[in-house]
């Protein structure tokens, strides 16, 4: 009797995956955008993290041909870029003045506003349980930084809260760019047009990185792209309101990097969040592996 091959995975639980890879990703590249941040202007920082981005993608841009990576239509990467550029620029304008802790609140409200738009622009169906594993972890998120919440960044907290629904906007744009091109596509355009947008307000105050920091930009290209590459996949192969609950992961990743990098041992209230969240992603997980996709 031949052996019976396994079946394929729920392409729902895949894309969460995929998801909770990228956000792996992110959290290694933002500790060390976060260490090349104090070195450079950050903006700098910003621009030349894209712009190395396209690096990692040359030897298979190469071996495919440019006409491999020719997007069917322009515009839509072109909007994505600006509207990512856009929000950049709100959250390196408050940056600087904001404490941690609100800068972390504020910037996982992004998943809520991403399950929003994909209802109201994507037609997407959305399930109770994916709301319910959404604000659980959001509540998570609230255990760990809330101690810590002081409303010391005043208006600038207003105009970082501004980034979060550009920044929804652009992974929307990006799952409707998933639906006429491939992943590494629209992964290519957007170091390409992300670099473009912000290359003038990295020119404004620009410094010559030593041949040590040249080096951290180019980890942080390799770390930009396969995490936005895991991403968009993640986004072209299951609903985008489906891998929100993963993004809240990030915040454990984020915590274990502290840890083993930067010896930051994490407090009680940030155990208890990451165990909402871990609970939450958890059921999430097994509600979507058993939906049929």
């Amino acid at each position: 009797m031949p052996a019976k091959l396994p079946a394929p995975m729920n392409p729902n639980l895949a894309g969460m995956l995929f998801a909770a890879g990228a956000g792996l990703c992110f959290a290694l590249l933002n500790s060390q955008l976060r260490a090349l941040a104090q070195l450079l202007p950050p903006f700098e920082v910003q621009f030349l993290r894209y712009a190395a981005g396209i690096l990692p993608l040359l030897p298979w841009i190469w071996r495919a041909g440019l006409a491999a990576y020719k997007p069917n239509g322009i515009s839509g990467q072109m909007w994505r870029g600006a509207v990512h550029a856009s929000g950049l620029f709100f959250w390196f304008t408050a940056l600087p003045h904001i404490p941690f802790a609100e800068m972390t609140a504020i910037g996982f409200t992004t998943p809520l506003f991403i399950m929003l738009g994909a209802v109201a622009f994507l037609g997407e169906r959305m399930i109770w349980q994916r709301w319910a594993a959404a604000l659980l972890g959001f509540a998570g998120v609230l255990v760990v930084v809330g101690p810590n919440l002081t409303g010391a960044g005043g208006g600038f907290s207003l105009i970082m809260l501004c980034s979060s629904p550009l920044f929804a906007a652009s992974f929307l744009i990006t799952k409707a760019l998933t639906r006429r091109d491939a992943p590494e596509v629209i992964v290519a355009w957007q170091s390409i047009t992300v670099a473009l947008f912000t290359l003038p307000f990295a020119l404004w105050d620009w410094q010559a990185p030593s041949l040590a920091q040249w080096g951290i930009v180019l980890l942080c290209g390799v770390l930009g792209t396969l995490g936005h590459f895991l991403l968009t996949t993640a986004f072209k192969l299951a609903d985008i309101s489906t891998a929100q609950p993963v993004r809240f992961l990030d915040l454990i990743w984020a915590t274990l990097l502290g840890y083993l990098v930067f010896s930051e041992v994490p407090e009680r209230s940030t155990l208890v969040g990451g165990l909402v969240i871990f609970a939450a992603t958890s059921w999430i997980a097994r509600v979507e592996a058993k939906r049929k996709p």
